[in-house]
């Protein structure tokens, strides 16, 4: 989890700036090669504007095949910006871009100006990015918040998930992993009372045994979320769900195996061994 800046100046220098004020945001980070990418699934994926949220979801995740894994791509930078990355993925922005880029789609305005409005609203507290603490870092608070936005809706419930209860605090009492939170104390007990919000609330997750038995309540698109037992944290993990032949499979940017991808067998299988993973949330984009 610790963030690496080699070389940070002439990453920084190759993105062009530029200016945001309209939706709050001081500084869009992106570089023409992401903006050209944009397009390219704009042009691919307009005619599908009438299908399933989910199944659009699915088809622009599957475009997206083979994009490289990289870490932090969000953490260049001390300020908080917002970031867009098309080029390299990691398992939490290949979802918002997924998302993001199908729900610019649907609006009927594809065009990159909604897609960073999107991408802003999906990846922040209230839709508004106010600096670093201001971005929903843990998956159970990026669920609430944008299950009220309209934008998800957790069903981990509904399709067969028991109670369950998060106790978050591995930002706060880790900040020697988070550059952005070294020496800022104010910033560390913001985030601490987030926490605190957070692991107040009701979740539900489906325990790693009992996914296949859930099976037939997925839809294709839904995001998943792998529930670990790490110690302060909610996942550690999220893609999304697929069908094939009847069974779910996982389509996700991996640590393992350095790009997007799919799993070879059943999600079901394909946790069966994994000692930190406990279970799953099931949240479907609206």
């Amino acid at each position: 989890m610790k963030i690496r800046f080699l070389r940070l100046f002439l990453f920084i220098s190759s993105f062009n700036f530029i200016s945001l004020a309209s939706t709050g945001a001081s500084k869009i980070i992106v570089t023409d090669k992401d903006k050209l990418l944009l397009q390219e699934k704009f042009d691919k994926f307009l005619k599908d504007k009438n299908l399933p949220m989910g199944d659009l979801v699915h088809k622009i995740g599957t475009d997206f095949m083979g994009t490289p894994y990289v870490s932090n791509t969000l953490d260049k930078t001390k300020e908080e910006n917002l970031v867009v990355n098309l080029r390299e993925l990691d398992c939490t922005t290949f979802v918002e871009n997924c998302i993001s880029i199908a729900r610019t789609i649907k609006s009927g305005e594809a065009t990159f100006d909604r897609f960073v409005k999107e991408l802003e609203n999906l990846r922040y507290r209230n839709g508004k990015l106010n600096g670093y603490t201001s971005r929903l870092h843990y998956i159970a608070e990026w669920m609430i918040d944008n299950s009220a936005k309209g934008i998800v809706k957790d069903v981990t419930g509904q399709v067969g998930g028991e109670s369950h209860k998060v106790n978050l605090n591995f930002m706060s009492t880790h900040p020697d992993s988070y550059p952005q939170l070294l020496g800022q104390p104010k910033l560390v007990e913001e985030i601490k009372q987030i926490e605190i919000r957070v692991s107040a609330q009701p979740f539900y997750y489906i325990p790693k045994e009992k996914i296949a038995s859930c099976e037939k309540q997925i839809l294709d698109g839904d995001v998943v979320a792998f529930v670990t037992r790490i110690p302060g944290m909610d996942v550690s993990h999220v893609g999304f769900l697929f069908k094939k032949e009847g069974r779910v499979f996982l389509l996700h940017a991996p640590l393992s195996g350095g790009k997007v991808t799919t799993t070879k067998v059943p999600l079901a299988e394909y946790l069966k061994d994994s000692k930190s993973t406990t279970g799953l949330f099931v949240i479907r984009v609206l």
